[in-house]
């Protein structure tokens, strides 16, 4: 397939047309999850969101989840402490991400945590959201990469933060 040919790739929701049963990405706990009931029933219970990323809307790419979690600033640095109430503040989870192996190598990864990260920002927009908040065990290394000019806030969790004023700065397609 000619680069003019190859496939135009993007995010939608998931939904029943898309095929969880194919989907593999090496990870077997994510691929379990994905393929079984799990994100089914998280969706369907409106627990956390879950969008893919499908070249024609039956393949799935990729996936990734968003849902609202609280934090409290007595996890964060003690500057950030001063300046953030003492009671739980919203922030953003990217919770589970994944990209199928025939994509590995092709910026897919890349792709995934663009998204996510422009959703959440848009969303912080009308239901506030301090921060997002990336599963260390899921979106480590890319989040770090990506992100490796802004400060995230390693915490007690495991998992990796990102104050949403940083998720903007700089960023092509956050704009409003």
């Amino acid at each position: 397939m000619s680069p003019d040919q190859a496939p135009k790739y993007y995010f939608e929701p998931l939904g029943e047309q898309h095929d969880r049963a194919a989907f593999s990405c090496g990870n077997q706990a994510l691929v379990e999850y994905f393929r079984g009931d799990p994100i089914r029933q998280e969706v369907g219970r409106r627990v956390t969101n879950a969008f893919v990323l499908t070249p024609g809307g039956k393949f799935v790419a990729g996936f990734y989840t968003l849902s609202p979690i609280s934090i409290l600033s007595v996890n964060l640095p003690p500057s950030l402490q001063k300046k953030l109430p003492k009671r739980p503040i919203g922030a953003t989870l990217i919770g589970r991400m994944g990209r199928d192996l025939s994509l590995r190598g092709k910026g897919a990864c890349e792709m995934l945590l663009m998204d996510a990260l422009r959703k959440a920002w848009q969303a912080s927009k009308l239901v506030s959201s301090w921060a997002v908040v990336v599963d260390a065990k899921e979106g480590l290394a890319i989040f770090t990469l990506r992100t490796s000019s802004t400060p995230s806030l390693p915490n007690q969790t495991g998992s990796l933060t990102l104050p949403s004023e940083c998720v903007s700065l700089n960023r092509p397609g956050f704009e409003d």
